[in-house]
């Protein structure tokens, strides 16, 4: 019987292992509710310290590419449609006490927000200069002097003031710097491609049945309607521009309200995360990530291939990268674009296993956690190493929101440290062999 018992006890703390690394999110949303927001979460800075680079070896130049930083929300809809249903609901005396009280609150802020589609927070601002500030003082060997500082943008506002910010701050730490800057539709083939046949099998993975049935089966919101109105029946009725709106959209709307709060001026004032269980919240969430990863990972409802969606962005980062190294201080390059692109590029490079092929279900046990990947003024800075001017036996680390990572596909130097050689030829021939398709 003591065996018996012994196996049974080993038996349920396996089981409870499994349940707890099965959805690691879910833990993680205990520690910290905000992570719930996707690509909403406002940028949380380094979360480790680096590591020695090899004897010998310092740094003298950096290639980035970033996400603007915390934004409002983009387009009418994510402001007006809940608030709008909320009024008619007030105006029809359908609001319970709860219902009144977020309605306030959608009031404040779609009132924050209004004539600011989009646009750069001041939150947002702050991010890019504290990235700046901590890339100049964690590698300040690169921007000594009157090295050459080149800055690119998307032509989108956000990213434009975002890069400003970030030049403004290096500025003020050295003055001599010499920096140019640009936001130019010329730049946008690399900065922010659009490709029709991966945008087609996007498509496809949204038809495909394992991710509908994945979608209706962390549907949520049936309680949080309840608790908002005395009826909801009215909501069969409630149309946007002809279109009917779905219950259950307009939750998922509210639970983007209650993300973005983070990344306004409104969360010194109030939160929404009340009016939401840890059901509902890793629901609402498991809905997105699997949204993120089939338009935007590589997952095999889309192709498997939506990584090579920043084919473009990666070539111009080797070229530039070869170009600059040739200099005795190269400086940086820096670019300021969206999270469309950094999570693709995370995921063509590999970059801490995120290359993973897998079904929706199997998504949060892998640990591919879209929050981890881009949140508001994400990055990815590539790090470069020489011994001397005359070093050709170049060495770099890869930062994902400052923090070091590795790329699985590569035999390190040590570490995280890679042959820029090694770097070259194993991504350029991937490149190519997609390319030959």
């Amino acid at each position: 019987m003591k065996l018996y018992s012994k196996l049974f006890v080993s038996a349920v703390a396996l089981c409870m292992s499994v349940a707890v690394s099965a959805q690691q999110a879910r833990e993680d949303f205990r520690k910290d509710i905000t992570l719930s927001g996707s690509n909403y979460k406002a940028y949380p800075g380094p979360q480790k310290a680096l590591t020695p680079a090899p004897a010998g070896y310092t740094p003298y130049y950096i290639s980035h590419y970033g996400r603007h930083g915390s934004r409002y929300l983009i387009g009418p809809m994510d402001y007006d449609m809940p608030y709008n249903i909320m009024k008619k609901a007030a105006d029809a005396g359908l609001l319970t006490e709860k219902g009144q009280e977020v309605f306030d609150k959608v009031g404040q802020i779609r009132e924050e927000a209004r004539g600011r589609d989009g646009e750069l927070t001041r939150l947002g601002a702050e991010q890019h200069r504290g990235i700046a500030k901590r890339m100049y003082e964690r590698f300040p060997e690169v921007f000594k002097g009157k090295t050459n500082v080149d800055a690119k943008s998307t032509t989108v506002i956000r990213c434009i003031i975002s890069m400003e910010n970030a030049l403004l701050q290096l500025a003020s730490m050295n003055p001599e710097l010499n920096i140019t800057h640009d936001a130019s539709r010329h730049d946008m083939y690399y900065m922010n491609q659009h490709d029709s046949v991966l945008t087609a099998l996007k498509r496809q993975g949204e038809k495909s049945q394992e991710y509908i049935d994945f979608r209706m089966k962390h549907r949520t919101g049936d309680r949080i309607l309840n608790l908002l109105f005395k009826d909801k029946s009215f909501l069969n009725d409630y149309k946007v521009r002809g279109r009917q709106i779905d219950a259950y959209m307009f939750v998922e709307k509210l639970f983007e309200l209650a993300s973005n709060i983070q990344s306004t001026e409104i969360r010194h004032k109030f939160q929404m995360y009340d009016l939401f269980n840890e059901d509902e919240v890793y629901d609402l969430w498991c809905r997105s990530n699997a949204f993120w990863y089939v338009n935007y990972g590589n997952s095999p409802l889309s192709g498997g291939i939506q990584g090579y969606s920043q084919r473009n962005l990666l070539r111009k980062i080797i070229s530039e990268a070869d170009s600059c190294l040739a200099f005795p201080h190269p400086g940086a390059t820096l670019r300021y674009g969206h999270d469309t692109m950094v999570m693709p590029l995370v995921c063509l490079l590999n970059l801490n296993g995120y290359d993973k092929k897998l079904s929706l279900e199997d998504l949060d046990k892998n640990n591919w956690l879209n929050y981890r990947i881009f949140p508001m003024a994400c990055n990815v800075q590539f790090i470069f190493y020489h011994k001397n001017d005359q070093d050709k036996d170049v060495i770099f680390k890869i930062l994902h929101n400052e923090d070091e990572a590795v790329l699985p596909d590569l035999k390190p130097v040590q570490g995280c440290y890679y042959k820029w050689s090694d770097f070259k030829e194993f991504f350029l021939k991937k490149l190519n062999d997609y390319e030959k398709k």
